[in-house]
């Protein structure tokens, strides 16, 4: 990953803008608890968690990602931004990690997936372990491609060719999968299809 993104990083926000649709919606309905804990799995430059962290000022906010070339820019760009003191990053793989060691806490409020699960393997490892890390009462929040089913057919077979270049993989059973994590699963269809988004509440 670090290969992938030694570049890349530099103009990812700025061109992933246009079309990882939902993002911004799924940080809006985070509204951790006050003084609660936020994870993101898969944070890449932290561009999510710098914009959780001014919608949301009350809570503290961990992003973990598996490339060290990504993290060096998210701590640079959270270092401007001023968040320093309320944006935590460590190195790992979404599949395993252990946030009692990284973070100096096991389980958190909310934790959540932004166009990651299409570009992890073991995707439906890294749903697991994020479930896992959710304290009572706590929620995940998933957003990522869907499959463009009330789009023009030609309007997928496009996106996911070009998509495919860049090792991104939709993930067509992603809601039968959330449905049997164990959790209270909701999910629904956002922009006819363009995006799926997932919700997993711990009791």
């Amino acid at each position: 990953m670090d290969a992938i993104y030694r570049s890349q990083r530099h103009f990812y926000d700025l061109t992933r803008k246009y079309y990882l649709l939902g993002r911004d919606a799924l940080i809006e309905g985070l509204a951790p608890p006050p003084g609660g804990s936020v994870l993101e799995a898969g944070c890449g430059t932290g561009r999510n968690l710098i914009v959780a962290a001014r919608r949301w000022p009350d809570a503290h906010y961990y992003g973990v990602d598996i490339s060290e070339a990504m993290l060096e820019t998210a701590r640079a760009n959270v270092a401007k931004a001023g968040l320093s003191d309320r944006i935590t990053f460590a190195q790992g793989d979404a599949t395993a990690f252990d946030a009692k060691a990284m973070f100096g806490r096991a389980e958190f409020d909310r934790v959540f997936q932004s166009y990651t699960l299409s570009m992890i393997p073991d995707w439906t490892g890294a749903i697991r372990e994020a479930a896992s890390k959710l304290a009572p009462g706590g929620r995940l929040d998933i957003v990522d491609f869907g499959q463009q089913e009330r789009l023009p057919r030609w309007f997928r077979a496009m996106l996911f060719a070009w998509l495919g270049k860049f090792d991104v993989t939709p993930r067509a059973d992603l809601f039968e999968v959330v449905d049997k994590v164990g959790l209270n699963a909701q999910h629904r269809a956002l922009y006819r299809g363009y995006a799926w988004s997932a919700r997993l509440t711990r009791d």
